[in-house]
């Protein structure tokens, strides 16, 4: 995925099919979408792939058990069946992981058991394994570090986990594969119209300054939490659809979960569900849920979320987790569909389903929705834009999709860090074995080697320091501090890469350490 050769597109292509803006999960999913079909595809992103909310969420491909606890079924059947295809499609980037929802009152047994022997039937035979009763004997085996005190036992269920930003970057990739010119920090500026119908987009390379106008037989807004902000460009009288909802995750030491399962909180002071997941090495909590009146790019944790997710998980964990123990906190913010009449208020029990518009202008924007979804909200989109722009109708071939990257789960287990390459995990190695330099740790707290800085910039499109340590590796996320402390020896590494001088390096450690400083709790 060579940014040089993908601009050089634009100059080639007179007229797209498909022009997407945006390179989040949505938009990512309908580049591969429409590439795969046939279409001539192209994605533009303003900053880097999966910046904003889909390198910020729980990590989780799951159908949801919050959801059929609200009686959304429908959304529950959807996801369970998204999340079974994903797994067959991208093995290499999701598994299987263990749920444990303790108990403490004798009602809790029946109630979640039959509650979870449901979510197992909802999905099928995509189910990924049957959930059971433990005793208190097997709960405390399974997760040592939970509150021993009035534990009577636990019930154990099986969801999908994954790798947000590495699969939004396999999709951006597996999209240029199949011939989409996919490019990030592309900003389009404004819409194109011709005879009061959308055409096409303008565009600026943040990198040269350059100034792009691309035409399209249709143009698709995915973009999350700002879709309000270019559907304005296209009718400045558009009414908002968008309602932004803030999680927040906190990550902690390993030894805050012993034991490979996660466990699923069912009862918290909002009357959200609570996760504590082990994650890359360290343990992932959260999330939170609180309305915001406008969208943030990198938005910050509030005070009183990270108090309510201490305060929540203190009541499960045998050792209580306090604030400085925090070694990263990152927030993000759903694009929640707006329901009508409503503004402001609780966003907890906003439903999760996405929703296609399109303007009377031609602009098909997308929003709502979740991860586990991506692929159908692509599809539902592309169905959509394809009819409406009289494109020649071709089906959608992504629900056998194999992701690029591909690996069999019987081809034997790689580290953690490497698993996320899959088949390609050999052309990580090869870098090393070339220069065995490469094979040093970017950080003695982080288990990322340098070779993964090489290949980012080589084949991952990563043009800043954030981009590496941010979402190609996930060092901001798992240890601020300690991405703070590898930041100059990544950009010297990421400047010979991409040709800049080491007043650029420079500059981006500057940049990068003040980002980063807001992932710490002071």
């Amino acid at each position: 995925m060579n940014r040089s050769k993908l601009l050089s597109k634009l100059d080639e292509t007179p007229c797209w099919d498909v022009i997407v803006i945006g390179g989040g999960a949505t938009g990512l999913g309908v580049a591969v979408d429409a590439a795969t079909r046939g279409y001539r595809t192209l994605l533009l992103e303003a900053q880097d792939f999966a910046q904003g909310t889909s390198s910020r969420s729980t990590k989780l491909v799951h159908g949801g058990v919050r959801y059929l606890e609200q009686g959304d079924i429908p959304l529950v059947l959807e996801a369970l069946r998204e999340r079974g295809l994903l797994h067959r499609n991208a093995p290499h980037l999701v598994h299987h992981l263990s749920f444990i929802v303790p108990r403490y009152k004798w009602w809790e047994g029946p109630f979640f058991g039959i509650g979870l022997k449901v979510y197992d039937a909802l999905a099928g035979k995509l189910n990924l394994a049957p959930s059971h009763l433990l005793s208190r004997e097997e709960t405390l085996g399974r997760i040592p570090n939970i509150e021993p005190e009035h534990l009577l036992g636990g019930v154990e269920y099986f969801d999908g986990q994954f790798d947000d930003s590495r699969l939004a970057i396999t999709l951006a990739r597996t999209a240029a594969h199949h011939g989409a010119c996919v490019l990030n920090h592309a900003k389009v500026e404004g819409l194109i119209k011709t005879d009061g119908l959308v055409s096409g987009v303008r565009f600026t390379d943040k990198e040269t300054g350059r100034v792009f106008t691309a035409t399209g037989a249709v143009v698709i807004n995915a973009t999350g939490i700002f879709s309000d902000h270019v559907r304005l460009m296209d009718d400045a009288k558009a009414t908002p659809v968008v309602q932004p909802s803030q999680g927040v995750h906190l990550v902690f030491d390993r030894s805050f979960l012993q034991g490979d399962s996660a466990i699923m909180v069912p009862h918290t002071d909002d009357g959200r569900v609570l996760f504590v997941i082990p994650w890359h090495g360290k343990v992932l909590v959260g999330t939170t849920d609180t309305p915001m009146q406008t969208p943030d790019p990198e938005p910050r944790a509030l005070k009183e979320e990270i108090g309510f997710i201490l305060r929540n998980a203190a009541r499960y964990l045998a050792r209580d987790p306090r604030e400085s123990d925090i070694l990263s906190v990152f927030a993000g913010q759903r694009p929640l569909v707006r329901p009508p009449g409503k503004d402001g208020g609780p966003t907890k029990a906003i439903s999760r389903n996405h929703e296609v518009l399109v303007s009377e202008s031609g602009l098909v924007t997308i929003v709502g929705g979740k991860w586990t979804t991506y692929r159908k909200m692509a599809e539902d989109t592309l169905d959509h834009a394809a009819l409406l722009a009289g494109l020649e109708e071709k089906p959608c071939v992504t629900e056998k999709l194999q992701l690029l990257g591909w690996r069999s789960p019987d081809a034997g287990q790689l580290p953690d860090w490497l698993a996320v390459y899959g088949s390609e995990a050999e052309d990580i190695n090869a870098l090393i074995a070339a220069d065995p330099a490469l094979g040093e740790s970017v950080h003695p707290r982080l288990h990322y080697p340098l070779a993964t800085v090489v290949w980012a910039a080589r084949h991952e499109q990563a043009r800043t320091l954030e981009d590496v340590l941010s979402r190609r590796i996930r060092a901001l996320l798992l240890d601020a501090k300690a991405a703070i402390e590898a930041a100059p020896a990544v950009a010297h590494l990421l400047a010979a890469e991409l040709g800049h001088k080491e007043d650029w390096a420079a500059a981006q450690v500057e940049s990068f350490t003040a980002l980063a400083k807001g992932y710490l709790v002071e």
